[in-house]
C-alpha cells in the first residue's frame, strides 16, 4: 500500500533526527519542565530509559500511521498504561506543543509548514485515541492496583519468584504482562511477564531476574520481603491463546521468558484442550533451568505437552537454532519471550522455517519483560 502524504512527511523527519535521537528527546523533556514544571513530578528522577521510551513510541506511531488497527491497538494500549503516571488531558497539548519544537528545532533539513501541519494532524489523532482510551478505562478499572507480596522464593543468587495479593481483582489474561513500581524507586516501572493463568484466590505470580545496574530488578531480587506492596499498572500484551482455533502452540522461553510460557500451558490446560503444545526452555546453563521441575510435573500431567531444555553450553548452539531443527513448525502458532536478541532471532528462524508472521507472537522488543531495567 502506497503512503498517505502525512506519513512519507512524518517518516521524513524521523528518518532525519533518528541518529540524534537522544539529542532531540533531551531537548523536548528540557522544553516541557521549563515550560509546563508542573508536569515533572510526573517523571521518574533518572529520565533516561523515559527517553529511549518516547522515540520508540514515534518510531511505532511513524511506522503504522497508514495501519489505523495496530495504531489505534497500540495507541490505546498506551493511553490505559499512562494513567499509572497521573497523565490527564490536559497534559496531551502541552506535549504536542514541545514536541513540535524539539522536531523543528532539529530536522532542519525537511522542516516546513506542510511538514508542520502534517505532525499537527498526527498528534491531535493520537493524543486523542489515547484520551479517549484512558476515559473509557477509568469508567471500570482504577489507575492502579496495591498488590502486597505474601510470597519470595529465591529460586537461584539472581532469580525470584514473588506471590502477590492485590487489593482488589486484578483482570488479565495468560500471557500477559504487567507494569510494576516498587516503593523504593518511585515513579520508575518495570514490565514483568505473569507466570500463571489467572487463579481462583486472586494471586498473581512473578519471575523476575537480577541484572546488574538493575534498580527495580535488584530491588525486588534482594529486597524485597513478603509484606511489602508494590504498585502494579492495568495488563497489558497481545501474546495469547485463541482458544477458538485449536492450532498447536509452539512456545519458546529464555531465562525469566519462561514465565509466560508457564501460564499459557496452564491456560490451555483450563480451557480442556486437547491441542498439542511444545515448549523449548532456553537457558545459559542447567543453572538457568530454575523452572523445569514445574514444567516437568505439568508435562506429566498431561499427555499433549513435550517439554525440552535447551542449554547454550550443552547444545552448542542458540535456542531459535535448536527449535529449528524439531520443526517443521509452520502449521503452529509461535510464542516467543526473552531478551530482545533472542526473540529476534527466533523470529526470524521461524519465518525462514515457513511460519507466517501473524501466527508468531512476542513480547515487545524494546526491551526484555522481566529479564532488565
Amino acid at each position: 500500500m502506497d503512503a498517505s502524504p502525512d506519513a512519507l512527511l512524518i517518516r521524513r523527519t524521523m528518518a532525519e533526527i533518528e541518529p540524534m535521537s537522544q539529542k532531540v528527546t533531551s531537548y523536548f523533556y528540557a522544553l516541557l519542565f521549563v515550560r509546563h514544571p508542573e508536569l515533572r513530578a510526573l517523571f521518574p528522577a533518572a529520565m533516561d530509559a523515559q527517553r529511549d521510551r518516547l522515540f520508540t513510541a514515534l518510531l511505532t506511531a511513524a511506522e503504522h500511521i497508514d495501519d489505523p488497527a495496530v495504531l489505534t491497538a497500540y495507541l490505546r494500549g498506551l493511553g490505559r498504561g499512562h494513567r499509572k503516571y497521573g497523565t490527564r488531558p490536559e497534559h496531551y497539548p502541552a506535549v504536542g506543543e514541545c514536541l513540535l519544537g524539539a522536531l523543528s528545532r532539529h530536522a532542519l533539513l525537511t522542516w516546513d509548514p506542510e511538514t508542520e501541519q502534517a505532525w499537527i494532524r498526527a498528534y491531535t489523532s493520537i493524543s486523542q485515541i489515547m484520551i479517549d482510551a484512558a476515559a473509557e478505562d477509568e469508567l471500570h478499572a482504577p489507575p492502579w492496583w496495591h498488590a502486597e507480596i505474601v510470597g519470595h522464593e529465591l529460586r537461584t543468587p539472581d532469580i525470584a519468584v514473588l506471590s502477590l495479593r492485590p487489593d482488589q481483582p486484578y483482570p488479565f489474561l495468560a500471557g500477559q504482562y504487567t507494569s510494576l513500581e516498587t516503593p523504593w524507586w518511585p515513579r520508575i516501572w518495570r514490565r514483568y511477564s505473569f507466570a500463571s493463568a489467572p487463579r481462583s484466590d486472586g494471586l498473581l505470580s512473578l519471575h523476575v531476574k537480577a541484572v546488574p545496574a538493575g534498580w527495580v530488578s535488584n530491588a525486588l531480587v534482594h529486597r524485597a520481603r513478603p509484606g511489602d506492596v508494590l504498585r502494579l499498572g492495568p495488563p497489558a500484551g497481545s501474546m495469547t491463546v485463541d482458544h477458538a482455533s485449536g492450532s498447536s502452540l509452539l512456545c519458546i522461553g529464555g531465562g525469566t521468558g519462561i514465565a509466560p510460557m508457564k501460564a499459557l500451558v496452564e491456560d490451555v490446560a483450563e480451557h480442556g484442550d486437547r491441542r498439542a503444545v511444545q515448549v523449548f526452555y532456553g537457558a545459559r546453563t542447567d543453572h538457568g533451568l530454575y523452572d523445569i521441575d514445574t514444567l516437568l510435573r505439568l508435562q506429566r500431567v498431561h499427555p499433549w505437552l513435550s517439554v525440552r531444555a535447551v542449554t547454550d553450553r550443552q547444545a552448542r548452539l542458540q535456542l531459535p537454532d535448536a527449535v529449528r531443527a524439531y520443526g517443521p513448525w509452520n502449521e503452529y502458532d509461535a510464542f516467543l519471550s526473552g531478551p530482545p536478541g533472542m526473540i529476534r532471532r527466533g523470529v526470524t528462524t521461524l519465518r525462514a522455517s515457513g511460519v507466517p508472521a501473524e501466527r508468531i507472537r512476542h513480547d515487545e522488543v524494546d526491551g526484555p519483560v522481566g529479564t532488565e531495567d
